[in-house]
């Protein structure tokens, strides 16, 4: 596997991490009982001689556990796998932008702190905004899987108290910009480019140079509001859902 082809592959994968993972020589199925896509689905890297043998055995991996198979295609991704998966009637929706922008350090603060947990509020206006799409299907709540996919790593957590938020994770030389959220009766005030500003000065004070973030294409509302903070972008992924 080419660590630069698949470096936000990896980057995205250990920055919202399933709580459940198995190995099939270099795939990763990962699971988080239905919540958010990048935590339930294939992490296909690296060649694979057995391409349909292997898109089979990860087929019947998630039939094992009640969840559709869905694979995440990336840059880094097996060659031919798009391809055999659109052979097999795998549905291509999310596709999604990878942008950076270098972290200068003259980044402007907003009045925000960065807590190293997120608090109730801060969760409740994140799932307010994103959660909604999640139902609860089985003996773990839909938001308890969210809980546990932000637990898995350290991370920097923004909220503003008019209704904003936003999760900052450091990689090294990387800032993973995740879960920015502004609630509805807030939005065009500005909030979303406080809380990213907080992340970006917050991040290089961590030691980051750069910061990356996704966003799905048809966001073009917060398309545009990265790119007035500077990002553009560096890569694309979308994911195949069986049918």
């Amino acid at each position: 596997m080419n660590q630069e082809i698949s470096q936000f592959d990896l980057l995205v994968d250990a920055a919202w991490p399933a709580p459940g993972r198995a190995e099939d020589d270099g795939w990763v199925y990962r699971h988080a009982g239905g919540v958010t896509k990048r935590a339930n689905s294939v992490l296909a890297l690296g060649e694979r001689a057995d391409l349909p043998e292997a898109v089979e055995r990860a087929e019947r991996f998630y039939a094992g556990i009640g969840q559709p198979c869905v694979f995440s295609v990336g840059t880094g991704a097996s060659p031919g796998l798009d391809d055999e998966l659109g052979r097999r009637g795998y549905r291509l929706v999310d596709p999604t932008l990878v942008m950076t922008r270098p972290l200068t350090g003259d980044e402007p603060v907003a009045d925000a702190a960065v807590e190293d947990t997120p608090s109730e509020r801060w969760l409740r206006t994140w799932w307010s905004v994103d959660g909604g799409r999640h139902r609860d299907t089985g003996e773990v709540p839909a938001r308890t899987w969210g809980e546990r996919i932000l637990g898995g790593v350290p991370a920097g957590y923004v909220f503003l108290d008019e209704g904003a938020v936003g999760r900052g994770v450091p990689q090294g030389r990387w800032l993973g910009v995740y879960c920015m959220a502004v609630e509805p009766h807030a939005r065009r005030r500005g909030l979303g480019a406080a809380v990213l500003r907080t992340l970006l000065a917050w991040g290089r004070g961590h030691g980051a140079g750069s910061a990356y973030l996704v966003v799905t294409e048809a966001n073009a509302g917060a398309r545009a509001l990265y790119e007035r903070e500077g990002f553009t972008v560096a890569g694309r992924y979308h994911y195949r859902v069986r049918p």
